[in-house]
């Protein structure tokens, strides 16, 4: 290898351990700053000349990067000299002692749970900066095709959700075009095009209606009115289902379990699955852990309701990707096998489904 070829490899592999520890900042739920610094980092070093990077690190100059700050700059010089990264490596330890307790408090589950995750091949729900999510389209795919997955869908949030800085329909055809650029980057992996749309108060889809028929996927979610009384809501989220654009029920309950607690939404949770049921929307068991959603008495009611289910992320960040797991556990609870989970199926077959 010439000393350019070395010192690429090198800018290269300091440049994967800052993402992979942003991942895993990520996936554990760390203030959102940390993983930003390292995913901040890894970007300005990766557009460097190896030779430049090479001198840093001999002179200890790293730091005269922009976003380069001392922690970062350590963790490139360990990498960049082949020496361990002992931040990665407790980040890694700590992820594995947290997927064998998640694992072993499933008891007899595990294997099935374990099975279940090994039949996921993309997620249905995840955001990208664009609307409220913290980083590009591009690496929310990279950490999609690193997980193995062979699909990811961006489904930013719709326009009358200003607090998530929801796409209006110029927005949306925007990423539609950006959607198809990277599309033809990353073959055979999938990025499908998709929304999170705002179920409105009566029923009604918060997007274009000629638009939402392009899309790969539609989840359609509420967001808004949360406390609306139970046969309101209950018509509210019918209607929903029954539209045609509509692919995926989002976390039905908008439940809220950590940090600003928010109780269920009430609905006849028989009726809406049993609608979920008869229109081909798939339930989604959202695996955020601040959500969980739906609870699993209602989760129950799905499966006796004969629905099929979408294990989904809704990640905000490239580490919540790796949440499905959580998802699978959940299902393996209520004896959920893969053929009744859509995040298992073949694209094509899911998009044969989405596009009927």
């Amino acid at each position: 290898m010439t000393p350019d070829a070395d010192d690429a490899a090198r800018r290269d592999r300091a440049v994967g351990v800052l993402r992979r520890v942003a991942f895993l900042l990520e996936r554990a739920q760390a203030t959102s700053y940390r993983s930003e610094a390292f995913r901040s980092a890894a970007s300005v070093v990766e557009q460097q000349a190896p030779g430049r990077l090479a001198t840093l690190v001999a002179a200890g100059g790293l730091t005269d990067l922009p976003s380069v700050g001392a922690r970062t700059a350590g963790v490139v010089e360990l990498a960049w000299r082949g020496k361990e990264v002992t931040y990665l490596t407790e980040l890694e330890r700590e992820l594995t002692e947290s997927v064998t307790a998640a694992l072993d408090s499933a008891g007899e589950h595990a294997a099935a749970a374990r099975t279940l995750r090994d039949a996921i091949r993309g997620d249905l729900h995840a955001h990208s900066e664009a609307s409220d999510g913290g980083a590009s389209i591009q690496e929310m795919v990279l950490a999609a095709l690193e997980l193995g997955h062979e699909y990811q869908a961006i489904t930013d949030h719709s326009p009358r959700l200003t607090v998530a800085n929801g796409l209006s329909a110029a927005r949306l055809r925007a990423q539609l075009d950006q959607v198809a650029a990277l599309n033809r980057a990353v073959t055979p992996f999938r990025v499908l095009s998709g929304i999170e749309v705002d179920i409105l108060d009566d029923g009604t889809l918060d997007q274009d209606p000629d638009l939402l028929a392009e899309l790969d996927v539609v989840v359609a979610s509420v967001h808004s009115k949360l406390r609306m009384d139970r046969a309101a809501m209950t018509r509210r989220m019918i209607a929903a289902v029954r539209d045609p654009a509509t692919d995926v029920l989002g976390h039905c309950t908008g439940r809220r379990l950590l940090g600003r607690e928010r109780p269920q939404s009430e609905f006849d949770a028989r009726a809406v699955f049993d609608a979920c049921a008869e229109h081909g929307v798939a339930v989604e068991i959202n695996c955020r852990p601040d959500r969980l959603d739906p609870p699993h008495d209602l989760l129950a009611l799905a499966v006796e309701a004969g629905c099929d289910f979408a294990i989904d992320t809704d990640a905000h960040a490239p580490g919540q990707l790796d949440w499905q797991l959580t998802g699978c556990l959940r299902a393996a609870q209520h004896g959920i096998d893969a053929s009744r989970v859509v995040t298992t199926w073949p694209v094509e077959e899911l998009l044969a489904r989405t596009h009927a």
